[in-house]
């Protein structure tokens, strides 16, 4: 399992960095793009039958980021909700990568405008704000923060 995948075996527990993907977003999403992999995710809360996550009952489908995402994405296009911690800047630059193959990537990110890893992988895309802030998961309050979603397609 690469560095920062979730946080190794903490990733169920109330320190790690998933933010469960709000199911109402993701469907309004699923209905403009039709994604068939979702590339980080855990087996019960993948969105597509097709996902990488750390508990995947295949290892080979553990690593998302040593993965040729191409491969498992009958369609082309790929939902990405990463870890939302200091690893998220290899998932965004994954992603970026993975669009100059020819998939579309949604990527569910924190609207982190001041970091390094928005302006290296995310600004260079179609940036969506979203309106006020989601509600993660089975969570009862909404995120301590803004969300985007960064529609990385291939170029040309």
């Amino acid at each position: 399992m690469s560095e920062g995948f979730y946080k190794g075996d903490t990733f169920r527990s109330s320190v790690d960095d998933t933010w469960t993907t709000p199911k109402s977003f993701y469907a309004k999403m699923h209905a403009e793009f039709n994604f068939t992999l979702d590339a980080a995710a855990l087996e019960d809360s993948a969105l597509c039958k097709i996902y990488f996550g750390p508990d995947h009952i295949n290892p080979d489908m553990r690593d998302a980021l040593v993965l040729d995402w191409s491969e498992y994405a009958p369609s082309k296009t790929v939902w990405l909700n990463p870890p939302y911690g200091r690893g998220i800047n290899a998932w965004v630059a994954k992603a970026n990568e993975e669009s100059k193959k020819g998939l579309t990537i949604v990527c569910l990110v924190p609207a982190r405008t001041d970091t390094n890893w928005w302006w290296d992988s995310c600004i260079h895309h179609e940036v969506r704000f979203i309106k006020g802030r989601l509600k993660f998961g089975d969570g009862k309050n909404s995120a301590p923060f803004p969300s985007a979603a960064i529609i990385m397609k291939p170029k040309g």
